[in-house]
């Protein structure tokens, strides 16, 4: 197991890669930085969601991290959706007369509301396939299995069904992270992404943030939304042994039902490890460590620059970010 070197610190702030870009979320600020086709970097500031701060109760543990999660993916969605419109910003529009006449009423009916709408219904579907894809076809999968002959000591335990399911989960989300790489547009989402773990590296090293410090430092991080992932994978087959139900339909549907359960728990361990560093979180932290090999490659110097400048907007004056 890897030997990592201890920081200076530990930081609150975190990132996501975006189109030609970089978001980073400090403790009071979240700000964007993308790449326009010119080579000039565009750095906004926005609003996130927030929702942690609308009561108590949603700070509570367990808790805080479903609404943790709906928030970071409500404003990752938000800010990929921005980067889409700064990085495209200054391609040339096609003629009206050069457009078909399917084309003209779309931009008559929608505008540019078009993009979101369009986003939305796309993410309505995919939603819809990762359960069929991570809940109901494990689910099948083992029913299928059993119809083996000799093979009824498979339904003796529900261990053996969680421990299988499970493992059909992530080798389905290891191959289709694999199957990302073939598009040359992922793979430089994955560079941005090991920018923003360097640059995050780099401040907690307590290093000047420039691109030459950057690029030294390693790309994978135990806090990584990678990591917490696949321990949200593995503690599905804890949870999925205290499931009784075999029919996939009635099993996929309570799976579902304990998600924001595992997300809690995931969230905590997560939180856990990202604080502390001993034999205990690192092998907790391991399996989504290894995975980073797939979700971040070494970004080129300018993709620093861009995390850099991002970075540089969120960092608070009076170290409200540090939590270690």
């Amino acid at each position: 197991m890897e030997k990592r070197e201890k920081t200076k610190l530990i930081t609150s702030i975190g990132g996501q890669a975006l189109m030609e870009g970089i978001m980073m979320r400090g403790p009071k600020k979240t700000a964007i930085a993308v790449r326009r086709a010119d080579g000039e970097i565009l750095l906004e500031e926005m609003e996130p969601l927030g929702l942690g701060k609308k009561a108590k109760i949603l700070r509570v543990p367990i808790i805080r991290g479903i609404v943790n999660m709906i928030d970071s993916f409500g404003t990752g969605y938000k800010a990929l959706m921005r980067s889409a419109e700064l990085a495209v910003d200054d391609v040339e529009e096609t003629p009206e007369e050069e457009m078909s006449k399917f084309e003209k009423w779309i931009d008559d009916k929608f505008g540019d509301k078009f993009l979101k709408i369009f986003m939305g219904i796309a993410m309505v579907i995919s939603i819809a396939f990762c359960v069929a894809l991570f809940f109901f076809v494990p689910a099948w999968l083992f029913n299928l299995l059993q119809m083996i002959p000799n093979s009824e000591w498979l339904g003796s335990h529900m261990i053996y069904r969680s421990v299988f399911e499970g493992f059909i989960r992530i080798l389905l989300f290891l191959g289709y992270m694999a199957l990302c790489l073939l598009n040359k547009d992922v793979r430089r989402l994955y560079k941005y992404h090991g920018a923003e773990h360097k640059t995050i590296f780099c401040y907690e090293y307590g290093l000047d943030l420039t691109v030459e410090n950057v690029m030294k430092q390693r790309r994978f991080h135990p806090r990584c939304g990678t990591s917490f992932i696949i321990i949200i994978l593995i503690l599905g087959i804890f949870v999925g042994c205290f499931i009784p139900f075999t029919n996939p339909f009635i099993r996929t549907l309570t799976k579902v039902l304990c998600i924001p359960l595992v997300v809690g728990l995931g969230y905590e361990l997560i939180k856990v490890c990202g604080r502390h560093d001993n034999i205990i979180t690192r092998i907790i932290s391991a399996p989504g460590m290894w995975m980073q090999h797939l979700t971040t490659k070494e970004p080129d110097p300018d993709m620093a620059e861009v995390a850099i400048k991002a970075m540089q907007y969120v960092i608070p004056e009076n170290g409200e970010d540090r939590i270690g």
